[in-house]
Order: structure tokens, then sequence, then C-alpha cells
């Protein structure tokens, strides 16, 4: 049999950076106080997947300050909490924040793009470009009633509640 040529695969994201991209949304949503959108565009046009985030405008935002992207519609793949907005078919005009693509460059799966057009940062790893670090650790046992020097004395902790502090005497 010849060899024939073929199409190459478009680059998706996995599920697990699909999960990270939705909880970074989150995260910034809660760091802002104001609803941040992520949405991953298919890879049909450009083969490669890319997700855009941003901040929905305030009507009384005006849109000549900011670079503006449209998010949501028909068949739009919305990832996290949607910042608490019941998007359904709605299109809303956002702030840009930044975007992040996919490449097949050798050593860069991530490429994030500014709002400027600029791409500012290259990684193989997707925490590598996220601007929080997400863990799927455990955090430690944080026990309340351990005392290590086990007399009862707080007068060397850094910080208890049940002194005043250093100088108000």
């Amino acid at each position: 049999m010849a060899n024939t040529p073929t199409s190459p695969q478009p680059l998706t994201f996995t599920d697990e950076e699909i999960d990270y991209l939705g909880r970074t949304a989150d995260a910034l949503s809660a760091y802002i106080g104001k609803p941040v959108l992520a949405e991953i565009i298919d890879a049909d046009e450009t083969g490669f997947e890319w997700v855009v985030f941003g901040i929905p405008l305030d009507v009384a935002d005006d849109a000549e300050n900011h670079v503006i992207v449209a998010i949501g519609g028909q068949n739009a793949r919305i990832i996290g909490n949607k910042g608490g907005i019941d998007i359904k078919d709605e299109v809303y005009d956002c702030e840009y924040l930044w975007a992040i693509q996919l490449s097949d460059l050798e050593g860069v799966r991530f490429i994030k793009v500014d709002h400027e057009g600029e791409e500012v940062a290259w990684s193989d790893d997707i925490g590598g470009i996220l601007p929080f670090e997400l863990s799927d650790e455990p955090l430690p046992d944080i026990d309340e009633e351990d005392d290590d020097s086990g007399d009862g004395d707080n007068a060397d902790d850094t910080f208890s509640p049940h002194r005043a502090p250093p100088g108000l005497h």
C-alpha cells in the first residue's frame, strides 16, 4: 500500500486543560469581583483551538476604552462557572483580557496572547502561563489544638490573639 497523505489533526485542549482553564476563569471572577467568561474557539478555521478570556461590559462601560471581544452565542463552548451569568445563547461584548492558543512548535504547547495581539508567554505546561497556581494537592491539616511548646504559654508565639501587640502595653 502506498503512503497516502493525511490532513493533520487539529490541536485541541485535553479535558484536564479545559478544567484548568475553567478554574482559571472562576478564580479570576473571585479575584476581580466581576464575572470572567472563557470561551473555547473551535479549531476548524485555524487548525488549533484557543480560549479567550473576557469581562462582560457593563452598560455604563465605555467600549472605546477597551479591546472588545464577543463571547457567547449559539453553540459557544463557555467553560467554568460563567461568573454566575446565565448565558444560554446570548452574546456578550467583553473586555478582552487575553487568549491562549495551542501550538505545535517543539517545546511549546501554549501561547498566551495579550490585548494588543502580542504573544507574551510560551510554555509546554499550561500552569506556566496561567495567572494562578491551580493544584489538586490537598491543603495540610491545621490543628488549632497543637501547641509546640506544650507549656500553654503564648508569650513567645509570633501571633497570639490573647495578648496585645508589642509596644502597646
